[in-house]
């Protein structure tokens, strides 16, 4: 007997496979998409047993004011991702295998530039410099990772944290701006207090 959980992942998977998939740069098996507000699929590579849940808005930006960019999104096999990602995308963002994303998160390698005063921030050009997040990484609510971020395998981001910069394999990190927590300690085989000041 199936569970109406199970019925509605049948519908989100036929539904994808009609209105997503064919039009994905390159898609893997078992994919679900549910109901994103914003969609840009050429752009869009997915691997297996993917799965983005409702509202997302993942955006491959092609043109802004007189430059043209080609915008590049890689999602690796069986990541999940929770409802409204926000996701804009110039250059390349890349999500690693069995990477977790939670609710209400936002990935963007776009900077807007505001250096010149006589015009709003909106019409200047924009600054891209592509975020790469590691295999096995969990990101908690409401985190916003920001151009130039790269998170090494099995990275915890904590929940409302502010992300910009390069972190290695296997630390948790937190705060605005996001700094290095724990880590874990291969001579302890433990997770150990980081020094975040080091």
């Amino acid at each position: 007997m199936f569970s109406r959980k199970n019925i509605t992942l049948i519908y989100h998977y036929v539904r994808t496979m009609i209105l997503y998939r064919p039009f994905l740069k390159k898609a893997g098996e078992k994919c679900i998409v549910v109901n994103p507000i914003w969609f840009t699929p050429k752009c869009l590579t997915v691997g297996n047993n993917v799965t983005i849940r409702n509202n997302a808005r993942i955006e491959g930006v092609f043109k802004y004011e007189s430059e043209r960019y080609f915008p590049e999104i890689v999602i690796g096999n069986d990541v999940k991702i929770q409802q409204n990602l926000h996701l804009t995308c110039a250059l390349k963002i890349t999500i690693g295998n069995n990477t977790a994303i939670a609710a209400n998160v936002t990935i963007t390698d776009i900077d807007h530039g505001y250096e010149d005063i006589t015009m709003p921030p909106e019409k200047q050009p924009l600054t891209v410099t592509a975020v790469i997040i590691g295999d096995d990484c969990k990101i908690y609510n409401n985190a916003v990772l920001l151009p130039g971020t790269i998170l090494g395998k099995h990275v915890i981001v904590g929940a409302n944290s502010v992300v910009k910069g390069q972190f290695p394999d296997f630390c948790l990190i937190a705060g605005t701006p996001a700094k290095i927590i724990k880590h874990y300690d291969n001579d302890v085989n433990r997770w150990v207090k980081s020094n975040p000041n080091n």
